[in-house]
């Protein structure tokens, strides 16, 4: 066999070193590049990629500042922070468990802190995700760990601290929560209100908005002081940046930003006064309750009641007790579904309704101060006497007196005394009758409506909270307005027989209201201007309108916007901003009328309706004013009214379906002036006044750096 490779076999060999460079070539260009890229990886973006790389084992937890105390002008705390346990769930060592150890877990940790697994879930998941549920999902951060228990059971956290191996990705530390130290007794829940978390909408609003003092896990202010003043009581987070290992676990500290906690609010509530006020409205109720009406023959229902305590002279609300009312550490640590029904539960008395800002009532006789004023500044002069006869006939119906009998003819003063509803009824007809007995003229001058106007009513009075009501002034435009929205409904009662099927169940009353409404519901008539002229019909007011109308009667005629507030204080007690009393409106009532109505009050309070309850009260020293009310309100049983003011203060208590005005609020109005004054028997003992010196002190709580609060010196500094 020849060893001569023939053509054939010489190209083959050729081929194969080609290919043989080929593959070699490549192989180098390869780890070439390899080599190039490791360069570029190490050497030239190194420091980045080692910055990546620590970003990526490095979170960012909020820290949630301390709010803000809110306390009274002794300096007195009414609402502080205490430290609690938290139980939250950090997702990322969540997610790396499995499906099984993810139920078990959250199983465990829901009977440990009282939480179903289901709702765990639900609080676990992000806001944004489309199975998400409003007020329960998690707004905050994805790296944050999710709260899912407050104010754990000490023994339940520590059992959670110590057994940490059955209880993975779950994080036990204390954190401050709202407190409610109650100062002798107090609540105020209407008044210093409450927190929840933030919602989606409001987090994007701030976030639009520039403000970095909320987060996803913020709680805000929903009503009262929480609400009004939360931009200062919520203070600034803080931000902790922490490594962690693979698993998410922490393993050290990385940078923090400290949280600054909120300012402190003072206000010009007084704790004491304040524990007195809500004492005696809730034990008025109560007594009510056990007391007959003559009326009905059953017991009084006093559904509701509201007492405050004004600074006659500036405006300021020393205290204001609503009923019935809540806990506010109903809220702390989220409010159950249940709990919030009963809140808002009309069978419950709709806890949440502040009456003493939000509720409506007719005012009764507590409004004859407010005629008087009207006639005597429109033709009716002091030495005016006319017929306080049993009942003043008009149009086919006769109104008759309520808490008077038949005095003859008498004076304004009198009449305020004996509370004399025909008095004023004439008064009320003679205007309508020389002014306004045409119906169709809806401008009509109307004296009484437009001092009632001037005292502030049918108008917000402006306190420094947040949902007040504004009253009603029933005058001839709101009467047309009222029938237009109306008249569809009453007509369609009136247009079917009285025993058609949506009618049987109504009662007579309301037949024959539907049938005459249908007619003439637009016509302010007679029957209207008499009812107003003694705080009857539709005109509706709140306990704050009268106490600050009232004020006006006190200090000369000058209305001011109720304040709760008296300055904020940073947490190293520099003073940020003080609030002064706000002037709103002048009444345009001479001052001898002024003295005239003052002198008429005080008549009230020691030989008129009030008198049997003054009785031995020192009131040569301590000069009271007053006026009882009992407003009828169809269906429903009388609300009792007592207005009262000193040189210093108004007190105005009112119950809803309570009875006579002196009768039920009677005592209770006595024993908030025995109180505010140191009274004891028939002597004034200055020591005992609830608030040291008598009156408010003007200057505010000193702030010391350590964080301790002292009383006010007893100096002027506004």
């Amino acid at each position: 066999m020849s060893d001569v490779p023939t053509p054939t076999s010489a190209r083959a060999d050729v081929r194969g070193r080609l290919r043989l460079v080929v593959i070699q070539a490549l192989v180098f260009s390869l780890f070439a590049t390899l080599l190039v890229r490791l360069y570029y990886l190490q050497v030239v973006s190194g420091d980045e990629y080692a910055g990546r790389a620590a970003a990526q084992s490095v979170r960012e937890i909020v820290e949630q500042p301390s709010r803000g105390l809110i306390v009274d002008a002794e300096g007195r705390p009414l609402v502080n922070n205490r430290l609690a346990w938290t139980v939250s769930v950090d997702r990322t060592v969540l997610g790396k468990l499995g499906a099984r150890q993810q139920r078990v877990l959250l199983r465990r940790v829901g009977r440990v802190v009282d939480v179903k697994p289901a709702r765990i879930e639900r609080m676990l998941t992000d806001c944004g995700a489309a199975d998400a549920v409003e007020g329960v999902c998690w707004n905050g951060s994805p790296y944050q760990p999710v709260p899912v228990a407050t104010d754990v059971a000490r023994k339940a956290a520590q059992r959670m601290l110590e057994e940490p191996e059955d209880f993975p990705a779950v994080v036990v530390a204390q954190e401050t929560v709202r407190a409610y130290p109650q100062p002798f007794g107090v609540n105020a829940a209407h008044v210093l209100g409450y927190l929840s978390p933030i919602t989606e909408d409001e987090l994007d609003q701030a976030e639009s908005d520039g403000d970095t003092s909320v987060n996803g896990a913020s709680v805000v202010g929903r009503a009262g002081l929480e609400k009004q003043y939360d931009q200062w009581l919520r203070g600034m987070p803080g931000y902790a940046e922490v490594s962690v290992d693979s698993m998410g676990r922490v393993i050290g500290d990385e940078d923090t930003v400290e949280a600054q906690p909120g300012d402190t609010l003072v206000t010009s509530l007084d704790a004491k006064v304040q524990g007195v006020v809500e004492k005696q409205l809730a034990q008025t109720i109560r007594t009510a309750r056990q007391t007959r009406d003559t009326v009905t023959g059953k017991n009084y229902v006093a559904d509701s009641g509201a007492a405050i305590v004004l600074e006659a002279d500036t405006g300021r609300v020393v205290a204001m007790a609503s009923q019935p009312t809540y806990d506010p550490e109903a809220w702390v640590g989220g409010i159950s579904e249940s709990e919030l029904q009963e809140l808002y539960s009309e069978e419950a008395g709709t806890p949440l309704l502040g009456r003493a800002t939000q509720g409506q009532f007719a005012p009764g006789s507590t409004w004859k101060p407010f005629m008087t004023a009207g006639a005597l500044t429109h033709g009716y002069g002091e030495d005016t006497s006319l017929n306080c006869s049993s009942s003043f006939r008009v149009g086919n119906r006769d109104f008759k007196n309520y808490e008077s009998g038949a005095y003859g003819f008498i004076s304004f003063a009198k009449a305020l005394e004996v509370s004399c509803n025909t008095f004023f009824y004439r008064i009320g007809f003679d205007y309508w009758s020389r002014l306004g007995s045409d119906v169709d003229d809806v401008d009509a001058e109307d004296p009484l409506v437009e001092e009632a106007k001037d005292f502030g009513f049918g108008e917000e009075p402006g306190i420094d909270l947040p949902g007040e009501a504004s009253g009603r002034i029933a005058d001839r435009r709101w009467k047309r307005a009222y029938y237009k929205s109306m008249k569809s409904y009453y007509c369609g009662i009136a247009d079917k027989p009285r025993d058609a099927p949506g009618n049987k169940k109504l009662s007579d009353f309301v037949y024959t209201f539907a049938q005459e409404f249908c007619v003439e519901g637009y016509a302010y008539r007679a029957g209207d201007a008499v009812n107003f002229a003694i705080g009857q019909g539709d005109t509706i007011v709140t306990p704050l309108q009268l106490a600050r109308a009232y004020a006006a009667l006190a200090n000369g005629g000058t209305l001011y916007a109720p304040r709760v507030a008296k300055a904020i204080v940073a947490p190293d007690g520099t003073v940020i901003r003080r609030f002064s009393p706000k002037k709103v409106g002048q009444v345009d009532v001479p001052a001898q009328t002024l003295s005239y109505i003052d002198a008429a009050l005080q008549g009230v309070t020691r030989q008129g309706t009030m008198s049997w309850r003054m009785g031995g009260f020192p009131l040569d020293e301590v000069t009271i004013r007053s006026k009882t009310g009992s407003a009828e309100v169809y269906g429903k049983q009388s609300t009792s009214w007592v207005a009262s003011y000193s040189d210093d203060y108004v007190v105005v208590m009112m119950v809803s379906q309570g009875g006579t005005g002196s009768g039920t609020s009677g005592p209770a109005v006595r024993a908030i002036w025995e109180s505010l004054y140191g009274v004891e028997g028939e002597d004034v003992v200055a020591d005992d006044a609830a608030i040291d010196g008598t009156t408010p002190p003007r200057a505010l709580p000193v702030f010391e750096s350590d964080g301790a609060i002292l009383p006010p010196a007893r100096k002027e500094d506004e």
